[in-house]
């Protein structure tokens, strides 16, 4: 297998363990507030789902490097409209999956913290990833 291919291969896989991590854990606290649990936001990082925060740390950690790599290796200019927006994208959406984490790391050790602002930051953090999967599945060729 060609390497640029199985570059594009994990970086493409790196994304969908990242969008399919935060789809799975807004899925186990939508499931578990609606029976009932009203600490169920307070649960997101404990022990077994913090694999699953690691495991999308990991990939975005991977991102800019596997783009950046794939872009070079393309031999695409880095001043496209497209890998731009990507990486203002990119940097929004990390910021925001950053503070959803400290806001749900509070909400562990029982300080008080809103829920809305809470439920906003993880909603635009994933418009952000999937916005980035959108520009680079439709990028000119």
């Amino acid at each position: 297998m060609d390497s640029l291919a199985t570059l594009k291969t994990l970086h493409i896989l790196a994304l969908a363990v990242l969008i399919l991590g935060a789809l799975g854990l807004s899925g186990w606290t939508v499931r578990a507030r609606r029976q009932g649990d009203a600490q169920a936001a307070a649960r997101l990082l404990q022990r077994p789902l913090v694999y699953i925060w690691l495991a999308m740390g990991l990939c975005l950690l991977s991102l800019p490097f596997t783009g950046w790599w794939l872009v070079h290796g393309l031999g695409l200019p880095l001043g496209q409209t497209w890998v731009l927006g990507s990486s203002i994208l990119y940097t929004l959406g990390a910021f925001a999956l950053w503070w959803l984490l400290v806001r749900l790391n509070r909400l562990r050790r029982t300080e008080p913290v809103a829920l809305r602002p809470t439920l906003a930051l993880a909603v635009f953090s994933g418009l952000c990833f999937l916005s980035i999967a959108g520009l680079t599945a439709v990028r000119p060729l």
